[in-house]
Order: C-alpha cells, then sequence, then structure tokens
C-alpha cells in the first residue's frame, strides 16, 4: 500500500521540485521511476536489506552569516555564527526530508552537507543536504519518533551490515561549535622563543570548541532515543572568518537496537578483477 504523501500547502519545496517528486511517485498512466547516488553495490545490498530506493532527495538554503565582534585576546565561542552554521544545515535537512516524505520513504541514506561559498557575497554560503530516499518492502515503518522519515549518513554497505547485526538508524545528529581562539600575546611569545612547550592557549581553545560540538551532537541522539552514534566524525574549517576563527562540526548516525542478538557475518575473502 502507498504512503506517497503529497507536499503541503507552505512547503518550501520549488515549483520544480514537486514536479520531479510527482514524476517519481507515477501514476495511473506513467510508471514510477527513481533516482540514486547509491554506487552498484550500494543499491544492490540496499535492497537485498528489504528496502527500495525511491529517489534523490535534495534540500539547499543560501544563507547570510551575520557579524560577530571577538575579543583579540579571548578564547570564545562565536555565538551569532555557531547559530546561523547550525540553522542553514537544519533548513536544508528539513527540505530534504519533506522531499523524502512527499514520497513516501522510511529514510534517506548516504546524506553528504556541504557548504559551498559563492562570489555574490563574502558572508553568504550555500548548504545542501542531498542522499537517496528508501522505502521498506515489507510495509513495516521505519520512521523515528518524530514521525519522520530517518536521515543518515551510513553507505549502502553499511546499512545493510547495520540491520544485518541487529540495528537501525533513526537519524543523521550533528552538533557544530565556531570559536575563536585568541592570538598569543608578545610578552608570552618571547617567554617561549626557542623552548619546547605546550601552547596551552591553543590547546584549551581547541578542546573547549570540539566537546561543545560532540556534546550537542550527543544531545540530538539522546532527544531521538537513540542507543549511541556510529560513524562520528569531526570536522574542521574556517570557511573563510581568518585563521582564528574555526568552527567545529560533528556529525554521525544515531541508532537503536531491534534485536536481542546481535550477530556478526563471518568476513569472506573477496579478490577484485579490476586492472
Amino acid at each position: 500500500m502507498s504512503r506517497q504523501i503529497p507536499p503541503q500547502q507552505g512547503s518550501d519545496l520549488p515549483n520544480h521540485a514537486i514536479e520531479r517528486l510527482n514524476i517519481m511517485r507515477g501514476d495511473a498512466t506513467h510508471k514510477s521511476l527513481f533516482t540514486s547516488d547509491l554506487s552498484v553495490n550500494e543499491f544492490l545490498l540496499v535492497r537485498e536489506a528489504g528496502f527500495d530506493p525511491v529517489g534523490l532527495v535534495v534540500g539547499s538554503s543560501i544563507y547570510h552569516i551575520g557579524y560577530q565582534m571577538a575579543a583579540w585576546n579571548q578564547n570564545q565561542e562565536m555565538n551569532v555564527l555557531t547559530q546561523a552554521m547550525y540553522h542553514a544545515r537544519e533548513l536544508a535537512m528539513a527540505r530534504m526530508e519533506e522531499e523524502a516524505n512527499a514520497l513516501g520513504a522510511d529514510g534517506i541514506v548516504g546524506v553528504r552537507l556541504e557548504v559551498t561559498r559563492h562570489e555574490w557575497g563574502e558572508s553568504l554560503a550555500e548548504f545542501v543536504a542531498i542522499g537517496t530516499a528508501i522505502r521498506a518492502r515489507n510495509g513495516q515503518s521505519y520512521r523515528n519518533v518524530r514521525g519522520l522519515p530517518f536521515t543518515s549518513d551510513l553507505s549502502g554497505q553499511d546499512f545493510w551490515t547495520l540491520l544485518r547485526t541487529g540495528y537501525r538508524p533513526v537519524g543523521m545528529v550533528m552538533g557544530n561549535c565556531v570559536y575563536h581562539v585568541a592570538r598569543q600575546g608578545m610578552g608570552q611569545w618571547f617567554k617561549q622563543v626557542g623552548q619546547n612547550v605546550e601552547m596551552s592557549n591553543y590547546t584549551q581553545a581547541l578542546y573547549d570548541a570540539r566537546e561543545l560540538a560532540m556534546e550537542r551532537m550527543q544531545a540530538e541522539a539522546i532527544s531521538l532515543g537513540a542507543q549511541g552514534v556510529v560513524g562520528a566524525q569531526i570536522h574542521e574549517r574556517s570557511h573563510g572568518w581568518g585563521s582564528h576563527v574555526i568552527e567545529f562540526f560533528s556529525v554521525g548516525t544515531a541508532v537503536i537496537s531491534i534485536s536481542d542478538t546481535h550477530e556478526v557475518p563471518a568476513p569472506s575473502l573477496s579478490l577484485l578483477l579490476n586492472d
């Protein structure tokens, strides 16, 4: 039975996106058509796991990032920038989820979050979320506690392995922190010339910033009722703000157990015949 849900009135989706989704859904006179950025191996393993790809889904937001002044000699979070970078990603993710919802998907695998600068202005950036929406063939719902398709940055192979061992994804979780790293004073610089010594100011700043990003990612996982986060990564980028302002972005896939036994398939040897 179809679970396809047409985009609601007031949707953020552009008209061409709605037209593309309608074509993929199909109707009485047209067959449905899926698109996917899965590799051939990923496609086959997703099918083997009991899911069908229903379409490549995307969300985008071009965001103006506000300005915030930092004290020259102070380690501090740049709250204005942190909130802007998080909200822009949330908008892109929400629009991607809306496309998946319109296709009646249970989830999205292989999600990529990209940030691109354009020449329209130094304070503008485009945030894009893209992945492949999938639907369970057995009719069972795999949506998360919010009633939305789950999101995941797992590859098709990792998704298959996760399900095979008795776990499933409930959401792609993230946390970020934009942090200003204080500059070293002239007096401190003279004291350390020619010495092997830890730069405690820099150490503490980067340590604090990473911890804030990871803490926020964990809070998102807890809100989804997750038991853990797999594939967690921490990315560091300055996004053109200068060498002393860095964003720490923590992201991973929150998972829950769906089985009392978690048997890991025995590894097998494979020989690639490619040149």
